[in-house]
């Protein structure tokens, strides 16, 4: 018997950290998803309002803490400041703030881990990557040992130019549930798309799949919790899954790269694909319509990036 074929299997993202386990988008998530053995975190961004970048996915503080009110509106410091904020979920934690965060990167242990920093479309996106840069910056040998790591990921067009202009180090990343709009507006400046799984099970998803390995370029899902998912997108030969419970997909991989055809005997029923209403066409259309009408609602209209801003 010859040796077993070594497989590239799809690398491990920690959706908000271990979200799963710790409460998200929190330093203690983070750290757990490092401590697994995850490849990259995913967070998201926002501004307070005395200028501080903040890893939360809300743009109000309420679902998730002790505090109440939009983080634009918020301060950071101060007695009533967001820096004594607790979430609701335990154990407690405060909110993490993108110096933080780069901090927890730049440990000698953790000089492998990359961040994809999901920008949230609520945002100036001048005034937060100039906040962002100087973090960046702040460190020695930054353009080698950090900002290779650090993924932007955008949801509208018109971020592009200005993270080509502010950010020129950091590789982008489209994020979107919608198929349509990542392919016309957001197709030709990224080299990186990452896409909602349920679009990418669909038979449009299933050409957009073909077409994009067919550019050369990379495929990240998003977000893939369940086992069966697991192996569904593994059949897809993605480059990324991005999930709640990184621990879950490791040990799945570790499996698989043992054992590639009977672990995945295991998952050969796909009845899933057609009983299952998420997954189902008509859902997945209504839910990239809603999404399409907030993303213009909070960023404005989707106009192609101009090669020279205004």
């Amino acid at each position: 018997m010859g040796e077993p074929i070594e497989r590239k299997l799809p690398e491990c993202w920690g959706h908000r950290g271990a979200s799963a386990r710790f409460p998200e988008n929190t330093m203690a998530s983070f750290e757990a998803a490092i401590r697994d053995g995850v490849d990259g975190i995913e967070s998201d961004v926002h501004v307070s309002k005395d200028g501080v970048v903040v890893m939360f996915h809300d743009p109000t503080l309420d679902r998730t803490t002790n505090f109440k009110g939009a983080i634009k509106d918020c301060n950071w410091y101060g007695v009533d400041g967001m820096e004594h904020a607790r979430t609701k979920k335990e154990p407690q934690q405060s909110i993490p703030t993108l110096i933080e965060t780069l901090a927890l990167l730049m440990l000698p242990e953790n000089i492998h881990i990359h961040l994809n920093a999901d920008i949230k479309a609520m945002n100036d996106p001048d005034k937060l990557f100039t906040l962002m840069h100087t973090a960046i910056s702040a460190y020695p040998q930054w353009e080698t040992l950090l900002a290779p790591r650090i993924l932007l990921g955008i949801w509208h067009p018109r971020f592009i130019q200005p993270a080509k202009d502010i950010l020129p180090y950091c590789r982008r990343s489209c994020i979107s549930f919608s198929l349509w709009l990542a392919r016309k507006y957001l197709w030709d400046d990224f080299d990186c798309l990452s896409i909602w799984m349920n679009a990418l099970m669909t038979r449009e998803g299933e050409r957009f799949r073909a077409d994009v390995k067919k550019a050369g370029k990379k495929l990240m899902v998003f977000t893939v919790n369940e086992p069966n998912y697991l192996a569904e997108v593994v059949r897809w030969n993605v480059d990324a899954i991005i999930t709640d419970k990184p621990n879950q997909w490791l040990e799945l991989r570790s499996t698989l790269q043992k054992n590639y055809e009977g672990t995945m005997l295991k998952y050969s029923s796909r009845i899933f694909l057609y009983t299952t209403l998420t997954l189902w066409t008509p859902f997945v259309w209504s839910i990239q319509r809603l999404f399409e009408y907030f993303l213009r609602k909070w960023a404005g209209p989707f106009v192609a990036p101009f090669s020279i801003r205004a």
